[in-house]
């Protein structure tokens, strides 16, 4: 999985729990995953048109009986369903998953498997704000998912960030290669 299909993912607070659900199957039709989900129904059917404008869900076609499956995953689909079932499943508790539903946690745990500092987080998420990974880097370290240490030895001193328990998890989960 590259960074840029990464973003676009977890640009929907719902997609990840979605294709989770799907991979670890739960009914394909709408009703049991708004259920299983948890998610209001605007905040669902958000992240289902989204996923399916990412080509990884499609209407599963025709007619027939009342429980055949509503959406199916396409090929990429079932490549990226795996990857966050693994996701959800580093992440046990509701609490967290909220956390984990933040537009830039997913990817900025992706890219700091090894010490990062500021700029190279940026750099590798171009489209992110210099105030929302300010926001994101903070709540991470406050959950404990990423560690920030100041490296004194250099002029001037800076920060760098690393996953850490958690978020190291869920980073090893997606397997980004930088």
């Amino acid at each position: 999985m590259d960074i840029s299909t990464l973003v676009k993912l977890t640009s929907r607070a719902w997609s990840l729990t979605i294709l989770a659900l799907m991979h670890d199957g739960v009914a394909r039709r709408q009703a049991p995953l708004l259920a299983a989900s948890k998610a209001s129904r605007t905040a669902f059917a958000a992240s289902l048109d989204h996923l399916v404008s990412l080509g990884l869900l499609e209407r599963n076609p025709g007619h027939g009986h009342p429980l055949r499956p509503e959406f199916r995953l396409t090929p990429n689909g079932v490549r990226y369903a795996a990857i966050a079932s693994r996701i959800i499943d580093a992440v046990p508790e509701e609490e967290e998953l909220s956390l984990l539903r933040r537009n830039w946690t997913v990817p900025i745990l992706a890219v700091t498997p090894r010490p990062r500092r500021f700029s190279g987080i940026k750099s590798d998420l171009p489209t992110i704000t210099d105030r929302a990974l300010s926001i994101s880097l903070q709540q991470l370290e406050e959950s404990e998912w990423l560690g920030r240490d100041i490296d004194t030895s250099a002029r001037p001193p800076f920060p760098t960030y690393t996953a850490l328990s958690k978020g190291l998890e869920i980073s090893r989960a997606i397997g980004l290669r930088l």
